[in-house]
């Protein structure tokens, strides 16, 4: 079971027993699905234009209809059939999802084979550096978070009357936060699941944006990330409280880092994907989103 860390009750918090209301509906509804619940949905590969270049992406919609847009901010492997999956439930739950290559400064995508990659050696290591560089440099969040919610609102599938919800996994959360933090009117709600970096001793930590973060969020800590860093969730938890940001951190306490994403790989000898936690914080997902895309 997971442990989970509550924040002070402030005016502007979500109240636990409506967040957990919610969560419970939404599992219920991930679980009982039928084929017949689920939309039948579309995927196209689509290239946008960025200040930067041009970004190769995949835009997975619902086959009819305008429905609240999602941006998917991939883990260090980027654009890949497993982030493209990801995006193909949500749509089916009905969702406009984009998932673009957060990498398009250094090439298309995909990058590597995630499945095969080995954490342990420093060679595997060096080969994402470059690649998380590029996306995370300074001002480079804010412009493609700007680039790729335009191209969501241009959409017909994507309807502009209902806020946009953002999730990130890994290196994605963080990104995720300065998404909210740069576009507070348009994004309503931004989860992070096993997000590196959210809260550090560095004047540019994300946790730091949550005075400009109107969203509601969620933050999904893993088991050995919250070993690692004991004081992030509270750093979390006192960030969003004081600016009254509605917010849930929780603490995986069985799951390893990279647990929501089936292609993670063996590392020593443990799977790092955990379907039973990647099931539950599906459910907190389509909660926070049923809750802030309004």
């Amino acid at each position: 079971m997971e442990n989970q860390n509550h924040q002070p009750k402030q005016s502007g918090d979500i109240a636990r027993r409506d967040f957990a209301a919610l969560s419970v509906a939404a599992g219920l509804a991930a679980t009982a699905g039928s084929a017949a619940a689920a939309m039948d949905v579309v995927e196209t590969d689509v290239v946008i234009k960025m200040p930067d270049g041009t970004c190769d992406a995949a835009f997975i919609r619902p086959k009819s209809g305008s429905h609240p847009g999602v941006l998917i901010w991939p883990d260090a492997f980027g654009l890949r059939p497993a982030m493209r999956d990801i995006a193909k439930r949500l749509a089916a739950d009905g969702y406009s999802v984009l998932v673009p290559n957060p990498f398009y400064r250094v090439s298309k995508a995909p990058f590597t084979d995630a499945s095969k990659f080995d954490f342990g050696n420093p060679e595997n290591r060096a080969k994402l550096q470059p690649l998380m560089a590029s996306v995370n440099a300074a001002g480079n969040p804010e412009k493609d978070a700007a680039a790729y919610v335009a191209f969501l609102d241009a959409q017909k599938e994507v309807d502009k009357s209902k806020k946009i919800g953002t999730q990130g996994y890994c290196m994605g959360g963080a990104l995720v936060m300065r998404t909210a933090a740069s576009l507070p009117n348009r994004i309503g709600a931004g989860a992070s699941f096993h997000g590196g970096g959210l809260a550090t001793d560095k004047p540019e930590s994300p946790h730091l944006l949550a005075p400009k973060i109107k969203a509601r969020m969620y933050i999904g800590i893993a088991a050995n990330d919250d070993k690692a860093q004991p004081d992030a969730k509270d750093k979390l938890k006192e960030a969003f409280a004081a600016a009254k940001v509605p917010a849930e951190i929780e603490v995986y306490t069985e799951a390893l880092h990279g647990w929501c994403v089936p292609d993670m790989p063996v590392q020593n000898g443990k799977p790092l994907y955990s379907k039973p936690d990647a099931e539950r914080a599906w459910a907190k997902l389509l909660a926070l989103y049923r809750a802030g895309l309004a």
